[in-house]
């Protein structure tokens, strides 16, 4: 893993050195001192003397992420997903990281559009808007119209953002595979499957295909709902690069002049939105996951239209029973339940104070005893959920952790639109078709079917296992086989003890009885042992010291 990280900074050398010296500059590059390389080490010195101490921390690292450029930014708001990793303080200030970015030049935009389709842009469109409409940090939007006649437009991707990001991409897997390795104070962050993660993401924004899917499939699941509108989609006239979708004509959530002007009901409005993303996650597990104001348009009539579904999250079975488990214990007031399902959903330290957490989640539930589902602060509630979890270092799966900041997002969101609006007020008939749908026969047979599936699958397997190790023991070839990690070091520390004990008490045992060779009354072999014990000794704790079990500085 060392040789892997090294070999991608390496490679990307130039790029290393601005992105430590910006950390640097900001004070942020404490934790690279951890790293033992001096080619990093210097860098780390060449912007030491440029901090802005005047900032609050979370504010420094949003300004850092936007210094450093496009592949930060995304990342800055993959870990805004994450306030139970980062906490909900630099969680809250990376949500305000802007993609706003220079657009290409028209002929730029022009030379991508026609490469990607063999084609001119005329034969492609009657009408092309040469200045764009707005410009992200990944793709710029232009006006169009086809042929056919139908009002369009047309995102296409900055040339060249790919070979920008790559180069970032590998140069972040390295830093976090080092600090992963190296620095304690950043183990806890899981820095190399945040990447993992980050990556993953980011290469699918690359690819358009991904976003023109999320459109098709949130149309067909909404094709009945005259509320809710997605754009139309032109896969004709879409690639990797380029996707060409429907003009929506509208107000947009972050126009709010026009939107008082407009004399329209923003309370309906909100609520449509909220029913709307309410229906996405708990009737079909997949759901738009970015609920900004500027993705929601208030169309005539009413209608809730959405943009920009590059974003989406999905939930497993599993994960959705979870969280349907998680929200009837908060509204029980079980804490004992809602523990025991934070820690089955997420991942805990080993010493993870059991009991104190039982006793902070009772408090937590006891804030919301006696209210109803409708009267529940649903966003305050889980901001303070995800509290508790930060507080005992509990990490959430990913698709769960991007819910509830998606349901956080939201009700911000719908009370822009009106500040007394109650995401719990919509979200109680989910509530109560949750519950029904928990106690249902079918839900009952279908679980029955599952567990009988289980057991047939055991009782097919099991007697050839065992028959399999009876064998084994007849012929004498049954194994056990122990897999240890990082066993090698102690055990050599235990055996180099016992042989400086074992010198040492032979050493005066030869010192005592004055054994020959002797020299000035002193045995030379007891006096010579003395010396290999205290050498030995001295090997012990030094190894002892540099293990990493010593408590590291405060």
């Amino acid at each position: 893993m060392k040789f892997s990280a090294l070999t991608r900074l390496e490679r990307n050398v130039h790029r290393v050195g601005e992105i430590i010296g910006v950390l640097a500059k900001y004070g942020l590059a404490d934790w690279v001192k951890g790293l033992n390389y001096q080619w990093i080490q210097e860098r780390i010195k060449s912007s030491d003397g440029q901090r802005i101490p005047e900032l609050k921390l979370e504010e420094r690292v949003r300004l850092a992420f936007t210094e450093l450029g496009t592949t930060f930014i995304k990342l800055g708001q993959l870990l805004a997903t994450r306030p139970d990793l980062v906490g909900p303080e630099l969680a809250g200030e990376l949500a305000k990281l802007q993609t706003a970015a220079p657009a290409d030049e028209f002929s730029v935009v022009r030379a991508t559009i026609e490469a990607e389709f063999g084609r001119s842009l005329d034969e492609l469109f009657a009408e092309f808007a040469p200045q764009p409409l707005a410009s992200a940090s990944i793709a710029q939007v232009h006006l169009a119209r086809l042929h056919t006649g139908e009002e369009v437009v047309v995102k296409v991707q900055h040339a060249g953002i790919s070979a920008r990001i790559l180069p970032d991409l590998d140069i972040l897997a390295g830093l976090a595979e080092l600090g992963e390795k190296h620095v304690t104070e950043i183990r806890l962050y899981q820095p190399t499957a945040v990447v993992r993660q980050f990556r993953r993401t980011l290469l699918r924004e690359l690819d358009f295909t991904f976003e023109r899917r999320n459109l098709e499939e949130f149309a067909h699941r909404f094709a009945g709902d005259e509320t809710v509108h997605f754009p139309r989609t032109y896969p004709d006239f879409s690639t990797r690069l380029v996707l060409t979708m429907e003009r929506l004509d509208g107000i947009l959530g972050t126009e709010k002049a026009a939107l008082a002007a407009s004399e329209a009901d923003l309370n309906e409005f909100a609520r449509r939105g909220a029913n709307m993303y309410l229906q996405m996650i708990f009737r079909d597990a997949f759901y738009h996951a970015d609920p900004h104001p500027g993705n929601l348009m208030l169309m005539p009539g009413g209608v809730v239209g959405v943009l920009d579904c590059g974003m989406v999250g999905r939930l497993d079975e599993e994960l959705a029973e979870g969280i349907d488990d998680m929200l009837m214990a908060v509204v029980s007031h079980n804490s004992a339940d809602l523990g025991e399902i934070l820690l089955r959903l997420g991942t805990a330290p080993p010493a993870t104070a059991r009991d104190q957490l039982r006793a902070d989640l009772t408090d937590f539930v006891s804030d919301y005893v006696g209210q109803s589902i409708q009267d529940l602060d649903l966003s305050g509630a889980l901001s303070s959920l995800l509290e508790i979890v930060r507080r005992y270092n509990i990490t959430l799966p990913p698709p769960f952790s991007l819910l509830l900041r998606t349901l956080v997002e939201l009700e911000g969101t719908a009370r822009q639109l009106n500040p007394e609006f109650s995401l719990a007020e919509v979200f109680g008939p989910f509530y109560t078709s949750m519950v029904r749908r928990r106690l249902s026969l079918r839900r009952v047979v279908g679980r029955l079917q599952h567990a009988y599936r289980d057991w047939e699958r055991l009782a097919e397997t099991l007697p050839r296992d065992v028959g399999d190790v009876l064998k084994r023991l007849r012929e004498g070839t049954f194994r056990v086989h122990l897999d240890h990690h990082h066993l090698d070091p102690v055990v050599n520390r235990l055996v180099l003890g016992v042989v400086t004990a074992a010198l040492l008490v032979s050493s005066a045992l030869l010192w005592s009885m004055k054994a020959p060779p002797v020299f000035h009354g002193v045995s030379v072999f007891g006096a010579a042992g003395y010396v290999g014990a205290v050498y030995l000794g001295w090997r012990l704790l030094r190894a002892i010291k540099h293990s990493g079990n010593i408590t590291p500085k405060k």
